[in-house]
């Protein structure tokens, strides 16, 4: 019965000791403990388990209980100390809370009184401020009421004065006099329902009213529209009339400038009537003078008479500017078919000219408020007086165009106020370029013809064509000429001239004079350079031919980097709405054809050139070579024509650099892959023969890792790219010639070592070789059962197929070997 009693007492207990996992990880954290007794999910028989693990253990249990019963009594007496000590804070809890209520009363009852003592002496404070602010009314009312009374007796004298100044035209005191009364008539507005205020606004009104009218009839008077101008210069009256119009309504001032300008430019539309001889493109010239000496004519007799915030000089320069864009663009409407390119330079340039002198002479300042004019579409900043006037004498290469760009010229306000005229007309001026172009371009080929090709050993060899610079050096001069006389359509229709002569330059200069080989003089024709037989002679170029190619190359290069160039100064002329217009890519692809298809003519006729040696290289009888010597004839042949061809395309390339490397890897791209096919042709091949062979590849691979550099005086290493290319290629060759050397039996190490050197899964590669060391077809079809059993099984690819991958040696081991090998075959010489 004791025994369930307890059972039921700690059935109990767990119960109501089970706490949740967050009470239970904060006690943890605030009394950290590392006794088994302390963790949430003690067990009983585990920890009792621990205590005694054998049955021998069992000895000290009675200690262990002690233990446990010493533990619990002092737990005990910590639970009954902490009991007792919690036994009066309920009591001390609420006295304290009683406390702190008594002293928020008293607070409250402090805070209330405080309030009520502001309230009071807020209400002190009002009763002594409120006779101060009746005071400060009265007193702004007060000056508010003398001020307007001092205004009102102004404006009731100045109406009577102004009234009778005006009668008696005494417009100076009038200016001044109406400012004033029109300045002291705006503070009434808010009085106008006052009768009195009312009428003295209207006398006001007409006042200015008679004032303008007035002031017209004087102008109409002094300046008739009819007949001849009045003797004599102009009067005091009208002078202080125009700033008596500067205080009146707009539209007096506007139309005073209207009708003045239009008397002073009436003489002008006579002068150049469409009928006059002098109206016509080749007497230009007059328009601009005579306009230049009424500007004077002007500044003499009426400069002093016109307000200089008026502008009037520049307004009649304007004006002048508007009436002969109309009637310049109605006379060549009119004689279109007299129209040709010299008159027609010859007009803008003069008119441009013009433009030019009205921007260093006026601001443009009245540009905007023309009357009866709309303003002219701001053109993009193409000032051409603001160029150097050098550029149109220039004879050098193109070196304007490698210059530093130049700051941004300030905007020319006039650019366009009168050469607009001529921009539907400018047809005339592209036709004439792209005639002068075509010519141009049939006077280059003719001089190529006749000159010839560039002679080997001079200056000219290798070098840019005189031609490509003069074209450049025209295409500038025809830019700068065509911006100065319209950004817009035009610059896009001599864009599109310039892309048709740069493509006919590159195919009728450069393509054009590449040389041919005897097998192809229908043309050229990449791909049938090399199809000759296989032993027969192959024509080589001469090395005039091989300057000449390195000639266009160069050239095509530098048409390249300047029509590049060419397309970034047309964006810069071009308006911006019509920059997307401008596109050079085609023709930069056109001139990077012509350099791809030089470069291949260079490595075709080198690798051309080896193609006999490396036939001899496989018809040799490789069985019968008993002892090895020096490098095959074949090599000294390959060797000896790298030699001729390479130093003179590197001299004729060194303005050029980088497409002599491309050169250089190309050749070598083509010329180890040819090397190793005809190495699988050698057949078949002893020992001795397989010996020869690897130190003939190892003199092959020297000579192809010195390519870049053989020849010259000045050592230069290779590029990595390219020495990565030759190791890389070669070594397979030595590779395949060291399986051949390789003993086929036992037939699994032959395999294991083939797979281990070449790295190839490809039976067709094993066949090869074992056709190499010819082998009976019995024993290769063996070999090669074997090679395909003994192939590791490739994983999955990422398109789910097979992917062989095998890990070759690298190059410093192969290097190593084929160190040792050649030890090996000295000692056999010796």
């Amino acid at each position: 019965m004791m025994e369930e009693e307890e059972l039921e007492f700690v059935e109990d207990l767990d119960a109501i000791l089970h706490l949740s996992p967050e009470v239970q990880l904060a006690i943890e954290h605030v009394f950290p403990s590392q006794d088994p007794l302390d963790r949430p999910d003690f067990n009983a028989v585990e920890y009792i388990n621990t205590l005694f693990p054998t049955e021998q253990s069992l000895a000290n249990i009675d200690e262990v209980v002690n233990k446990i019963r010493l533990k619990i009594r002092r737990l005990d007496d910590n639970i009954r100390t902490v009991v007792r000590g919690q036994t009066n804070v309920g009591q001390d809890g609420r006295q304290a809370l009683e406390e702190a209520q008594k002293a928020i009363q008293q607070l409250f009852g402090k805070i209330k009184d405080i309030k009520d003592k502001a309230e009071k002496s807020e209400q002190m404070v009002k009763e002594i401020t409120r006779d101060i602010k009746q005071l400060d009314h009265a007193k702004r009312h007060l000056t508010t009421s003398i001020t307007t009374l001092n205004h009102l007796h102004m404006l009731a004298g100045g109406v009577d004065t102004l009234e009778a100044m005006t009668r008696k035209r005494q417009y100076g005191e009038v200016a001044n006099l109406l400012q004033g009364v029109v300045n002291v008539l705006e503070h009434f507005q808010k009085y106008m329902g006052i009768p009195q205020i009312r009428q003295l606004s209207e006398r006001v009104k007409a006042a200015q009213s008679e004032l303008g009218t007035q002031i017209l009839a004087d102008f109409e008077e002094a300046f008739p529209s009819q007949g001849s101008k009045r003797p004599g210069g102009p009067s005091m009256v009208l002078r202080d009339a125009c700033l008596v119009a500067n205080v009146l309504d707009p539209r007096i001032k506007q139309e005073i400038i209207k009708k003045f300008i239009r008397q002073h430019l009436s003489e002008y539309l006579v002068l150049f009537q469409e009928n006059q001889d002098v109206a016509w493109l080749d007497k230009i010239d007059r328009r601009y003078a005579w306009i230049k000496r009424q500007l004077v004519d002007y500044e003499e007799k009426y400069g002093r008479m016109f307000p200089e915030e008026w502008c009037m000089t520049e307004r009649i320069a304007v004006e002048f500017c508007h009436i002969t864009r109309t009637e310049l663009a109605k006379l060549m409407r009119a004689r279109a078919r007299e129209i040709e390119v010299k008159l027609l330079l010859f007009a803008i340039q003069r008119t441009t000219n013009f433009e030019g002198l009205l921007a260093k002479r006026f601001s443009g300042s009245t540009l905007t408020d023309v009357p009866g004019k709309k303003p002219e579409t701001p053109l993009e900043p193409t000032n051409p007086f603001l160029e150097d006037e050098s550029e149109d004498n220039v004879s050098e290469k193109d070196e304007d165009l490698d210059r530093p760009k130049k700051p941004k010229a300030p905007e020319n306000p006039f650019h366009g106020i009168i050469s607009k005229c001529f921009e539907p007309h400018l047809y005339v001026y592209i036709e004439s370029q792209d005639k002068n172009l075509g010519e141009l371009i049939d006077r280059f080929v003719a001089d190529f013809r006749a000159q010839g090709p560039p002679k080997s050993g001079t200056e000219e060899g290798g070098a840019v064509l005189p031609s490509c610079a003069d074209l450049f050096v025209y295409y500038k001069k025809c830019m700068v000429q065509c911006s100065q006389l319209s950004t817009g359509e035009p610059m896009i229709a001599l864009t599109t001239i310039f892309q048709k002569y740069l493509r006919e330059y590159a195919w009728k200069i450069l393509s054009g004079n590449l040389p041919k080989t005897s097998s192809n003089s229908g043309g050229l024709t990449i791909s049938s350079l090399l199809k000759e037989k296989e032993g027969s002679e192959v024509a080589k170029f001469t090395t005039e031919e091989l300057c000449l190619i390195c000639s266009i190359l160069s050239t095509a290069e530098y048409c390249l980097a300047t029509t590049q160039q060419l397309e970034e100064k047309l964006k810069e002329k071009v308006d911006k709405s019509l920059i997307e217009r401008i596109n050079l890519t085609g023709e930069m692809d056109t001139f990077s054809t012509v350099i791809s298809n030089s470069i291949q003519l260079l490595v075709q006729d080198l690798d051309a050139a080896c193609d006999p040696a490396l036939t001899a290289m496989s018809k040799m009888p490789w069985q019968s070579v008993e002892h090895v010597g020096d490098q095959s004839p074949y090599v000294t042949s390959v060797i000896m024509h790298i030699k001729q061809n390479v130093p003179i395309i590197r001299d004729n390339l060194a303005a050029a650099r980088k497409y002599f490397t491309q050169f250089c890897i190309k050749f070598t791209n083509s010329f180890i892959p040819k090397f190793i096919n005809h190495l699988f042709r050698c057949k078949p091949i002893s020992m001795v023969g397989a010996e020869q062979l690897l130190l003939d590849t190892h003199s092959l691979k020297t000579v192809l890792l010195d390519l870049p550099s053989i020849g010259s005086q000045v050592l230069r290493k290779a590029p990595a790219s390219y020495t990565k290319i030759v190791v890389k290629g070669m070594t397979r060759a030595e590779m395949i010639l060291k399986v051949v050397m390789a003993p086929h039996e036992p037939p699994v190490v032959f395999v294991d070592n083939y797979i281990k050197l070449l790295a190839d899964g490809n039976p067709e590669t094993f066949q090869k070789i074992l056709d190499m060391k010819g082998l009976k077809r019995s024993e290769q079809n063996s070999m090669l059962e074997l090679f395909r059993q003994r192939l590791p099984t490739p994983p999955s690819g990422p398109d789910g197929g097979p992917s062989l991958s095998f890990s070759a040696p690298t190059p410093e081991q192969e290097s190593s070997r084929i160190r040792k090998l050649e030890k090996l075959i000295k000692k056999r010489i010796q």
